[in-house]
């Protein structure tokens, strides 16, 4: 049975942000007037998932306003995040089903719960977005994770960022597509223009250093895409950047590991980027099935049996590289 983790990070009060200016509830957006990128920042995927909207709060109530291009902010899903409670967060996650594996236009059209009418809602703005960063955090406890999913084109602007520390290349979940794959952010670099997506685990949900990670990660991001400069993006957002990581770590997807049932259990109570050094090592129990690492120097990517049922990733096994 896991147990509860303190949770310090308060919820962020957006009523005054709340209706948007686009007709669709949640979502802002700003054009330069200038030729530019379109470009989208995401928050609150998951109702429980706090920093996010922490830092989309912050870049509205600095007055951001795109130098160039168009800038779109996001709250997505708000009925999930209305339902938030400290003391029982992972309730809050969603209503009906999983935001962030809905993003196929079958799902979204066949519109069975909560999260496909709004995926459908944000689909345009989705659609139209050059460049993406998702905000998420995490079950547990762990360092930050920036998520490129495989194609190079987005590990070239991780590298770019220069934060944070460690970059995971993964095909995404086996139970449906994530938000930073949808349409040509899911294609090959050949055919997908200048499209580019991230998705940034900012740490544990109840953690305030993950408010601090999104707020870094969007600086980042915005000044990367060009849709802001360095200079006025340090007026308006003062102490908002963090130092650069002193390195980076490419960490490669081989395979995650799906749970049987919701008596899936670690071995030991890992926290993600444990570096396990020989190939064979029992890492879990899958229903009665050992569960044992597949090569050596293997990295364990994000390890949590919160969610844990039947068909859900509860870890994956990575190879590591200096980025």
């Amino acid at each position: 049975m896991s147990h509860p983790l303190h949770f310090d990070l308060p919820a962020p009060d957006i009523c005054a942000w709340r209706a948007g200016n686009t007709g669709t509830e949640g979502v802002w957006q700003f054009d330069s007037g200038q030729p530019g990128r379109h470009v989208l920042i995401s928050a609150l995927i998951h109702g429980n998932e706090l920093c996010g909207a922490w830092a989309l709060k912050g870049l509205l109530e600095a007055g951001l306003r795109p130098q160039a291009g168009r800038l779109t902010l996001a709250f997505c899903n708000l009925a999930a995040f209305d339902r938030f409670d400290a003391a029982n967060h992972d309730a809050a996650r969603f209503v009906d089903e999983d935001m962030n594996r809905q993003w196929s236009d079958e799902r979204m059209e066949a519109a069975g719960s909560l999260e496909r009418r709004r995926c459908a809602a944000l689909r345009p703005f989705v659609a139209s977005a050059d460049w993406l960063l998702d905000l998420h955090s995490m079950h547990e406890p762990s360092a930050p994770l920036l998520l490129t999913g495989l194609q190079p084109r987005n590990l070239d602007l991780a590298r770019a960022m220069a934060a944070p520390e460690h970059v995971v290349i993964d095909a995404g979940h086996k139970d449906g597509t994530r938000m930073r794959d949808y349409g040509r952010f899911g294609l090959p670099d050949e055919t997908a223009g200048d499209s580019r997506s991230l998705l940034v685990e900012c740490g544990f949900h109840g953690d305030p250093a993950s408010r601090t990670v999104a707020q870094d990660q969007c600086l980042r991001f915005l000044q990367a895409a060009g849709v802001m400069n360095a200079a006025e993006l340090d007026r308006l957002l003062p102490g908002w950047r963090l130092p650069d990581a002193t390195r980076q770590w490419a960490l490669q997807v081989t395979e995650p590991v799906v749970a049987k049932s919701e008596r899936f259990r670690f071995s030991e109570a890992f926290t993600g980027l444990e570096v396990i050094a020989k190939a064979g090592t029992v890492i879990g129990d899958n229903d009665g099935q050992p569960v044992t690492t597949p090569y050596d120097d293997c990295v364990l990517v994000m390890p949590s049996t919160r969610q844990a049922r039947a068909g859900v990733t509860v870890v994956r096994f990575a190879t590591r590289r200096p980025l």
